[in-house]
């Protein structure tokens, strides 16, 4: 007899003969010779075991296996692709096994994900995709899993992707954010704070959530003084950006941006051109008086700041930055030890620096990183709301500590990788409501950046500008 799922329906399971005995493990028979499938598992695996970042960890097992060309794409979108969509392939598993998905043991997970992945939204044959993984189950766990595999996959390919999310996913009638939420495998609260940022729950609020799908694009930023943008283009075969007069786009299968020449000499970087347009906001914001001091109060690992150091330095000025991790303070002073830039090893909320005396200071603070989801695959899943108490606490205090540095009539950039209220308008506002401040309106400190709202405020979207959902507001100390 079968056991009622957790809506009440009878839930079908495999035969006893591909359920994992429990308690007993058989000898494992090596698979079918399979380096672009393992690296991916043993990239999703470390996500899992050790909360690794996927974007840090397949790279270096690329390299390290030798892996290139085709087996370096599929690795890459069978890596990335299952720890994105990780939620809706936990749902559809649930369904499909004999017990809660979550009651499986971790290696097994990870193995049931990375075959439903290929099966529901690659071209993979289904053949090939259910016997690739059933071998990878032998080896990762034995070769008594591979039944349990096998019948698990044949039930995920009753329904496709559209089907299973059509009988899954909440009524759109009575919970529109939640369907979305479902369809494009985010966590529900991350498609609600979408939502109130974007003042909408229909077609922009699906095409902000399809757009964290997407293979975002590689984006280079050139060192103001030393190479162009166009030149920088012509260098590594990308193509000028429409916004930063120093970004340059690359296609997402360009290859690994570290081996090009440029990027190798520092004459450019990896740095989304979102990131860019914040920094860049703060040396426009209108300044009266003198314009030499700049800080950057959270500078590691240091690309807003080897910006920011490159421009001062170009009219003789200078940048001090401030973090307070060793590892990452070194990272800095690595990337700028040729600009006018003097790294500080402190926390940004008492630096010891004094007070009043600078022009220009950006905060760009420690956030949720909601905005950077595209390029962090198992992001979305790794942040809780309960994070955001801390963060946004941090965040006020450190844009408090800015005010204080930053001379009468100087101007502070509060930046956050991240589109949720609690995060951008709601600690702006904190701040503002303490008197002494005016916020200056920051679309003109975007030239050429169109779809900015009502100001005044300016916050960056994936699918109307191509960037990270950076957002920026300026601030001028009365």
């Amino acid at each position: 007899m079968s056991n009622p799922d957790r809506h009440g329906r009878r839930r079908p399971r495999p035969n006893d003969r591909s359920r994992p005995p429990r308690g007993r493990k058989g000898p494992a028979r090596p698979p079918v010779e399979d380096a672009a499938r393992q690296a991916a598992l043993d990239t999703v695996a470390a996500v899992r075991e050790r909360d690794a970042y996927a974007n840090l960890v397949l790279p270096g097992l690329l390299r390290e296996r030798r892996i290139s060309g085709r087996d370096a794409a599929l690795a890459t979108e069978l890596a990335y692709g299952t720890c994105r969509a990780r939620g809706l392939l936990d749902a559809i598993l649930d369904e499909c096994s004999d017990r809660p998905f979550d009651k499986v043991d971790g290696p097994l997970q990870d193995v049931l994900r990375l075959g439903a992945y290929q099966l529901l939204r690659t071209r993979v044959p289904e053949h090939a995709a259910v016997s690739t993984t059933v071998d990878l189950a032998r080896a990762a766990v034995g070769s008594f899993a591979a039944g349990f595999v096998n019948a698990v996959l044949r039930r995920v390919l009753e329904h496709d992707e559209a089907g299973w999310v059509d009988r899954l996913a909440p009524d759109p009638a009575r919970d529109a954010v939640g369907n979305l939420a479902f369809r494009h495998a985010h966590p529900r609260w991350i498609a609600q704070a979408f939502a109130d940022a974007l003042g909408d729950t229909g077609e922009e609020l699906r095409e902000a959530l399809a757009a964290d799908d997407a293979r975002p694009a590689v984006h280079l930023v050139a060192r103001p003084g030393e190479v162009s943008a166009d030149e920088l283009a012509a260098m590594t075969g990308g193509d000028v950006a429409p916004y930063s007069p120093y970004a340059v786009r690359l296609d997402p299968g360009a290859g690994d941006p570290a081996d090009l020449e440029p990027l190798r000499e520092q004459l450019a970087a990896v740095q989304d051109e979102g990131s860019q347009l914040a920094a860049l906001a703060l040396t426009r914001a209108p300044l009266t008086g003198s314009d030499q001091r700049w800080l950057d109060l959270c500078a590691g690992p240091g690309g807003k700041a080897t910006l920011l150091g490159a421009l001062v330095g170009l009219d003789g000025g200078t940048l001090d930055a401030v973090e307070p991790s060793a590892h990452r303070a070194a990272l800095v002073r690595g990337v700028t030890g040729d600009l006018p830039v003097t790294v500080h090893e402190a926390d940004g909320r008492a630096p010891e620096l004094p007070a009043g005396s600078y022009d220009r200071v950006l905060v760009d603070a420690p956030c949720t990183g909601l905005g950077a989801l595209r390029r962090r695959p198992e992001a979305r899943w790794r942040r809780q709301p309960s994070d955001l108490a801390a963060l946004a606490r941090l965040q006020r205090e450190l844009l408090a500590s800015a005010l204080g540095l930053v001379r009468p009539g100087g101007v502070v950039a509060y930046v956050v990788c991240s589109p949720h209220l609690r995060e951008t308008v709601e600690t702006v506002d904190d701040v503002l409501r303490g008197g002494g401040v005016e916020q200056l309106d920051a679309r003109p400190a975007f030239p050429g950046v169109d779809q900015l709202g009502d100001g005044p405020h300016v916050q960056l979207w994936p699918h109307r500008h191509g960037t990270d959902a950076m957002f920026c507001a300026l601030l001028r100390k009365l």
